[in-house]
């Protein structure tokens, strides 16, 4: 009989020195997996077809469809180390349908004019308030982590984790490890980004050296995701902006406003960085104004004429 924590233990040291998943993947599947040994506990045989039914089922009933989908991934991805491994001669749940119906929701995006409005207030701070030096420098940071977000669609934890040596400002280039350890390449062609971005390097040189990282906080150290968050929730406040606003719906913006200039999809996905298009067609939704231009425009009734 095996001992399943101290298989499970060594699964997780699979997936971060083997798969090289992010600390973020691995603290995820700990609390999944973790909350499938406890309902464990007193079965001896966990990966019955009966108990597993059972198990998704709690799931059901105690979390919306995205998180138990998300949990029972985790336990497939379990389930197909041990197969690996030859604990288990069969997957468990190969004989298993399991349907989670998540709800439809649309990316949410920021309008235009209010990227433009928020914009304008940090860059207004930059030149127009009374500002310390130290202040100063910290506006600049801000000015850079914006435009960045917008120019790019990065993940915010894309950002953060930045390296002074994947920027090429000859090349106008960034090299991003994304989800999964991907690699991709994003192209900085709008002339204020990059002035932007080197403005910021040349302030804060001696922290990003010391660091190790592109962007640093106050203290010289890492630029944390919500550290971020909070900076644009007070730019969006100054701006007088209602909206709640996300890094990661600069992302959002990013895309559907490139589909909305008719930029095919699938260079979108490439931008983004996803593996799959399918996660790329959320933003296929398309604005009230778009469809209206569409119909105005491309319809062949309009090219119908009455007699």
């Amino acid at each position: 009989m095996y001992d399943l924590k101290t298989i499970f233990n060594d699964y997780l040291s699979y997936c971060s020195l083997q798969k090289k998943l992010s600390s973020k993947t691995i603290k995820a599947y700990t609390i999944d997996l973790n909350q499938f040994l406890a309902f464990s506990s007193n079965v001896s045989s966990p990966f019955e077809r009966a108990h597993l039914t059972a198990y998704i089922r709690s799931l059901n009933q105690r979390y919306k469809p995205k998180s138990a989908k998300r949990k029972v991934a985790a336990l497939k991805a379990f389930c197909s180390y041990l197969v690996y491994e030859e604990i288990l001669d069969l997957h468990p749940f190969s004989k298993i349908r399991t349907s989670f119906r998540e709800p439809a929701l649309l990316p949410k995006t920021i309008p235009l004019d209010t990227i433009q409005t928020l914009l304008r207030t940090v860059y207004h701070a930059k030149d127009h308030s009374p500002l310390t030096e130290k202040q100063h420098r910290y506006v600049l940071r801000d000015i850079a982590v914006l435009e960045l977000l917008f120019a790019t669609g990065i993940r915010v934890s894309e950002l953060s984790f930045l390296k002074p040596e994947n920027i090429n400002f000859v090349d106008k280039t960034l090299k991003i490890y994304g989800k999964g350890a991907r690699e991709r390449i994003l192209y900085m062609e709008n002339s204020d980004v990059i002035k932007a971005l080197q403005a910021y390097e040349k302030a804060f040189l001696t922290e990003i050296q010391s660091s190790g990282f592109f962007f640093v906080n106050n203290w010289g150290a890492r630029y944390s995701e919500q550290s971020i968050r909070n900076m644009i929730r007070k730019y969006a406040k100054l701006s007088g902006c209602d909206l709640h606003i996300t890094p990661h719906m600069f992302r959002h913006s990013f895309a559907t406003l490139l589909l909305e200039e008719d930029v095919d999809i699938r260079y979108i996905q490439n931008l983004l960085g996803h593996s799959s298009v399918t996660t790329t067609q959320i933003y296929t939704h398309i604005s009230a104004s778009k469809q209206r231009k569409i119909l105005a425009n491309k319809h062949p009734r309009n090219r119908i004429l009455k007699e």
